[in-house]
């Protein structure tokens, strides 16, 4: 019997191979699946993908067939997974396929704040530099990473994989544990304040949930030292971005970068659309995660979850 799958958002995905999944079964697979579609699309599925769509106790009610459900992610905050659980539904997602993609985007994020590469790129663009007396700008004041004390949020396989990039840029690497729990021999573990308040550069890389809702706001990010950056490619909600975009008017912080919002498209109103200084924010639209090559290995986890999962079944 082949089994019926269905992907409600492959267009997440977008310029990769699904043949790995598709050949598994019947397969069906929908560009994008609005809120009042997902039960409809899902009927007869056994196997259900989703990336972002989110599959909540009202619709698993609906699914008397849905046996798999896999998440084209790491994150499950749009499962909900005791409905699953008590369905018995089994849940997978996939970890640590877009480690290497992220933190590269972290260092990049780092260094395009620090050697203002946006301001000068607007520069000659602008065709300034074409008029120019001078070989060089060094209007905007620059910095390298050596020397630098870098703290990160979230020590898990992207934070490791920062540090280890970090340490080799010749930074000094100190992290917070957002359970209390990690600990790593490699390096210095500090309390949230005392990362806040000691380092020249913060990434972000720990999960979103009721411990780390908003664990940044005005208040936390006025402890951190006028020169200091921070990158955020984890979860949008981790930041209060009232408090990020009234950080960076008032000088508080020298500059941020922020690829995840707290609602996904941003939202006209969002308040990082009226930070004044266009160079201290750097904005992209949660691009991170997303390179060639971390898509294909994310396609071809799902694709060896549903194998395993029918492999038990057929046992």
């Amino acid at each position: 019997m082949k089994h019926k799958i269905v992907f409600l958002d492959e267009g997440t995905i977008p310029g990769v191979d699904i043949t790995p999944i598709s050949k598994l079964g019947i397969y069906t697979g929908f560009n994008n699946t609005p809120h009042d579609k997902i039960t409809e699309n899902c009927l007869d599925a056994e196997i259900v993908i989703t990336n972002k769509t989110p599959l909540k106790t009202e619709t698993i009610a609906q699914l008397p067939n849905l046996k798999l459900i896999c998440v084209a992610a790491t994150g499950m905050n749009n499962i909900d997974l005791e409905a699953a659980r008590n369905a018995g539904i089994e849940v997978k997602n996939v970890e640590n396929y877009s480690s290497h993609a992220v933190a590269e985007f972290t260092v990049l994020s780092v260094l395009t704040l620090y050697r203002q590469i946006i301001f000068y790129d607007s520069y000659i663009k602008s065709g300034k530099y074409a008029q120019s007396k001078y070989f060089s700008n060094a209007e905007k004041q620059t910095h390298e990473l050596h020397g630098k004390k870098w703290g990160i949020i979230g020590l898990g396989n992207i934070g490791k994989t920062v540090a280890n990039l970090a340490s080799a840029f010749g930074c000094e690497v100190t992290y917070y544990s957002t359970t209390g729990e990690h600990n790593d021999p490699n390096y210095k573990r500090v309390e949230l304040e005392t990362l806040l308040s000691d380092s020249d550069i913060i990434s972000i890389h720990a999960p979103l949930n009721l411990k780390t809702y908003r664990m940044l706001d005005y208040h936390q990010l006025s402890l951190m030292k006028p020169t200091a950056i921070i990158v955020n490619v984890a979860r949008g909600s981790l930041i209060n971005e009232d408090g990020l975009a009234r950080a960076l008017n008032d000088g508080l912080i020298a500059g941020a970068a922020i690829d995840v919002y707290s609602s996904e498209p941003i939202t006209a109103d969002n308040p990082l659309n009226f930070v004044e200084d266009k160079y201290r924010l750097i904005t992209t639209p949660h691009i991170a995660w997303s390179t060639k090559e971390s898509l294909q290995r994310l396609i071809n986890s799902i694709a060896e979850n549903i194998k395993a999962y029918t492999q038990k079944r057929s046992e």
